[in-house]
This record gives structure tokens, sequence and C-alpha cells, in this order.
């Protein structure tokens, strides 16, 4: 299998125009790229779900209904804490990819309170569907270490093999497994984590994920091969498989719109977000937001969409009703702002400096750099916690 190291910069590779049509390339062997594109299965109709208000879409059986049918994050309004979670210290905590530890922040000091041994190549700080636990995703230790968030404790790894990244089904039965290198979606007991299905994907680099409004299909990138999937949540397949129209394409973060229309993925090499209709799965067209377009997040009053663009130290916003970018933050002293999250209250936004081994405190309001803070090498998938919302699907944290 050929090996891709996720430590440290990748190589810039030639980029050509925008295409009119899907460039089928095959510049990497085994990864399917002349391949046409799957005729995707259509989004399913369906019932209420059990207790869902009037006018809300079905959704996967055993998925929590919407709170609103046209915003999917308004169970995340400021300070809107689940009971389960209200108590919890806020932290925030950085899995530093090359130091195998997890710096943990406090986000009133700004300043790091503990360090934290995990597993080798820590990608990911992960919220559980039952929002009690935290996965550190040790991608190269093929381990999970769980953290408590009461009491910021870690417990004892659990076997995982190459878990890149982590997230949930919406009905809360299964935790998804993005086996990057292994190429596979792996299916997992929530809990235990025990394997229950393996999926494997004709496209290199699994990595990050976004469901549906419904919950019943979510949205895959593949980094490595500039693909798409489009994966059925209870059939737990792969329906449909596309090529992004750009050559070089590395799509990294996947995030839907507050209204459940439209998808957006950000791409590191396009140096924009790729907008999607994830119903039709039609090809995307492609938005011009910053060099090294990284990570996508939602404001707490659903209206904006913070995408980091890791190649030029800079934050987009983006206003979701009209789908134009309305500021960009400049980092004073530039960095490479990675993944993070929004604080609780929706005041600042927390970003990793992935190749400058610390994390950026951005506010909400202006945008102005409120800290920079010095943590371990490599800091990547750093997650605020607690956040509102009922429940997680994974990732550094996204709630419903």
């Amino acid at each position: 299998m050929i090996q891709f190291s996720r430590v440290g910069p990748r190589p810039r590779v030639r980029r050509a125009a925008l295409c009119a049509a899907v460039l089928v390339l095959a510049a990497v062997a085994g990864c399917g790229g002349g391949e046409e594109r799957k005729k995707e299965e259509p989004r399913q109709a369906g019932h209420a779900s059990h207790g869902a208000a009037r006018g809300v879409p079905q959704g996967l059986p055993g998925m929590p209904p919407l709170l609103d049918p046209n915003d999917l994050y308004a169970a995340d309004r400021p300070n809107m804490l689940s009971p389960v979670v209200k108590d919890f210290p806020s932290r925030v905590y950085v899995p530093n990819t090359e130091s195998d530890t997890v710096s943990v922040i406090d986000p009133k000091t700004y300043k790091v309170i503990e360090t934290i041994p995990v597993g080798e190549q820590p990608q990911h700080v992960v919220p559980s569907w039952d929002l009690k636990t935290l996965w550190v995703n040790n991608d190269r230790g093929h381990t999970l270490t769980p953290i408590d968030p009461a009491t910021g404790k870690a417990g004892k790894p659990v076997d995982v093999h190459d878990p890149y990244n982590l997230y949930f089904t919406p009905d809360g039965k299964y935790a998804v497994v993005m086996a990057s290198m292994d190429r596979e979606l792996v299916f997992r007991d929530a809990h235990t984590m025990k394997r229950m299905k393996t999926e494997p994907v004709n496209c290199l680099g699994v990595n990050h994920a976004d469901f549906s409004p419904d919950g019943r299909y979510f949205i895959v990138s593949c980094e490595f091969s500039g693909e798409l999937l489009k994966v059925d949540t209870a059939r737990m397949k792969v329906i449909g498989k596309q090529k992004l129209p750009f050559d070089g394409a590395m799509p990294q973060d996947v995030k839907i719109s507050s209204d459940g229309k439209t998808w957006y993925i950000a791409d590191m090499m396009a140096d924009g977000v790729w907008v999607l209709n994830g119903d039709r799965f039609t090809e995307p067209w492609l938005m011009p937001t910053g060099k090294g377009a990284h990570g996508l997040y939602v404001s707490r009053d659903s209206k904006s969409m913070y995408i980091s663009n890791r190649g030029e130290g800079s934050i987009s916003v983006l206003d979701l009703a009209t789908r134009k970018l309305v500021h960009k933050w400049e980092l004073p002293d530039g960095g490479s702002p990675d993944m993070g999250g929004v604080s609780a209250d929706g005041k600042v936004l927390w970003l990793s400096g992935r190749y400058n081994s610390e994390v950026y405190a951005i506010d909400t309001t202006d945008g102005h750099q409120i800290a920079r803070i010095h943590v371990g090498d490599g800091p990547h998938g750093l997650a605020v916690y607690p956040q509102p919302g009922r429940y997680s699907l994974g990732h550094t944290g996204i709630f419903r």
C-alpha cells in the first residue's frame, strides 16, 4: 500500500484551471480515478420520527428529531448545554501529533494547565455521541484514548486500527472510524468500539464527514485522491462517488449548512470550499476563500461559517444565507490555522496552529486575535468542550 505521511507539510502539486467537466485522473494506482461516477440513490422520504414536531422530515430510525427543520444547529445556541455536560469544566483539548500528547488549555486564563501522554500520532479529540467521553484518535498507535471530561483524566486505551478520524451515526448506535491508510470506513459499536462492519472504499485518504438533515446519508472527503463519497447510513454502504473537478484537489473538512440544503467541503489545494448539493450529488462548484482552506465551523446563531485558511494564516467568514464571503480575518504574525471549534458562548473561535506549535483564540465579533498559546508539536484536531448540543456526530464537535 502506498503510504502518505500525516505529519508535516504536504508537497504542493501542479494545479490546473477549473475544468467544465470532472477530470478523471488515475494519478495514484488503485484509487479508482478512472471509474465513472456511480449513480447515487435518491434520498429516502419517510414517516415522522417518534416525538418529531410537525413538519420535521423523517429521520434515521432512533435519531433524535430536529428541533427546527429549517436550522440543523438550533440546539447549539450560546450556553445551551445538555444536562449531561453542564457541570463539566470548560477546557480546550489539543492533540499534538508529533509530541504524542494532549495539551489542556483553560479558556479563562488562556494557559496550558496539563499535558496528557497518549498514543502515537494523535490526530483529533472527538466527543462521543452521548457526550460523556472524549476520544483521542491515536492514528499510528492504533488506539483510542478515552478522556473523562468531568475529571480530565485519561483512561485505558482501546485497540482500534488506523483511527485517523471518528464520527457517530445520528441514532447513536455506531462509531464510524475513518481508517485512512486502511482505505476503509469501519462501523463499530459506539460504546465498546467492537467492529460491526467494514466498508472498503476505492479512494485514498478518507478524512472528514457530515450527515444529512435526516441522518440517512453522509458525505465523506478523500483527501489523497481528491474524491467525495456518499454513504447510506443504515446500510453502511457507499452509494455514490465522484472526482472533484480540480487537478490536485485535496478535500478536507465537510460541513452542511444550517438550512440543510448545501454542503461545503474545504480544499487545501484548490484554496477554497466546494459547494455541493448532497441529495443530488451532482458536480460541485468552487468558492475561493484563501490559501490552504481547511476547517469549517458554524457560528452559534447559525448565520455564519468560519473557514480556516491554513496556508495563509487567515479565517474567512461566510454568510450562509447569501453564500457570500463577508470578512477575512488575518492572524497577526501569520500562522497555520487548522482545526478547532467555537466556545460555548460563541464569542471565541479556537484553532490549532498545525505547523507553529500553537493555538489561536480569535474573537468572533471582529476577528482580532485574543491569544496565541504555545503547545506541543503538530497540534491538529482540537476540541472545545463542553459545547451546546444534545448529541455529537463526532470530529472535533458536530453537535445537533
